[in-house]
């Protein structure tokens, strides 16, 4: 396999299930030293198993991507262990479909902080270092929900248009730098979260939210990592402040139904 990250370290946050394993596991197969950064220290653990049974080099260290001192600390003790710091993924998020007028105040504020909050956290102290050093790779995980509205994920849209458009601010900022900054779009993909969503008919939901991509299907945490370690190779040296969609083609419907049936010449 290639080694497109061979003496790059790299930190993944939210990288204990889902699109973040898969990321830290892809960025570990092609030679990067990986932090592997999440709130729940068992599913980090779990990660750092995977990783090294792969013959790959990673740490792991529980961190709230929502806290300054936490991600302050987790970029430290990267750059102890490794030396260096050359890609920032600012995976964490969080969503649960809730209505406006039920949605407490309390459960909007952590949606915030944790979806946006935490990639605004995750490039303020990564972009000095960057800086410094004359160059890095910032890639955040927007949604499409943040170019599309969701029924009853107001709280989850908000932050998830906020980190595009922060996305292209921190781009415009930092490119005479030589940092670039990008965001991937994911459409449904099969994660934790997807099964948590489904626990009462965790098939019928899997095939509902299949049938609302063009492709039939959800997509895998993997097909979001290869995006994503595409945007922090050098094959993408002249991208930056880009949102990259991989949903399977949801985008491309305008969500009309098939037209060709009322353009059938009428019966003889």
């Amino acid at each position: 396999m290639a080694q497109r990250f061979a003496k790059h370290s790299v930190i993944v946050t939210g990288a204990g299930s889902g699109i973040g394993l898969a990321t830290a596991r892809g960025f570990a197969q092609e030679g990067a030293s990986v932090m592997v950064a999440d709130l729940s220290a068992r599913r980090a653990q779990g990660a750092i198993e995977i990783i090294q049974a792969q013959g790959g080099t990673a740490i792991w260290r529980k961190m709230d991507a929502s806290e300054p001192e936490d991600v302050e600390s987790t970029i430290q003790a990267t750059l102890d262990a490794f030396g260096q710091l050359d890609v920032m993924v600012n995976n964490a998020g969080y969503g649960m479909p809730t209505l406006l007028e039920a949605l407490s105040l309390e459960d909007w504020h952590r949606t915030l902080a944790v979806t946006l909050t935490s990639v605004f956290l995750g490039m303020k102290y990564t972009v000095p270092i960057f800086r410094r050093q004359g160059g890095g790779v910032i890639v955040n995980t927007a949604s499409i929900s943040g170019i599309r509205a969701d029924y009853g994920m107001g709280a989850y849209n908000a932050p998830k248009a906020g980190v595009i458009n922060l996305t292209r601010t921190a781009a415009l900022e930092n490119a005479p730098h030589r940092i670039r900054v990008n965001c991937v779009c994911p459409g449904g993909i099969n994660t934790r979260v997807s099964h948590i969503l489904g626990r009462n008919d965790e098939e019928g939901f899997r095939k509902t939210m299949g049938k609302a991509h063009p492709l039939g299907r959800m997509g895998e945490p993997e097909e979001i990592a290869q995006a994503i370690l595409f945007l922090a190779s050098d094959a993408a040296s002249f991208i930056t402040g880009a949102s990259l969609v991989v949903d399977g083609g949801i985008l491309s419907h305008t969500g009309l139904p098939d037209l060709t049936a009322f353009n059938n010449p009428p019966s003889a």
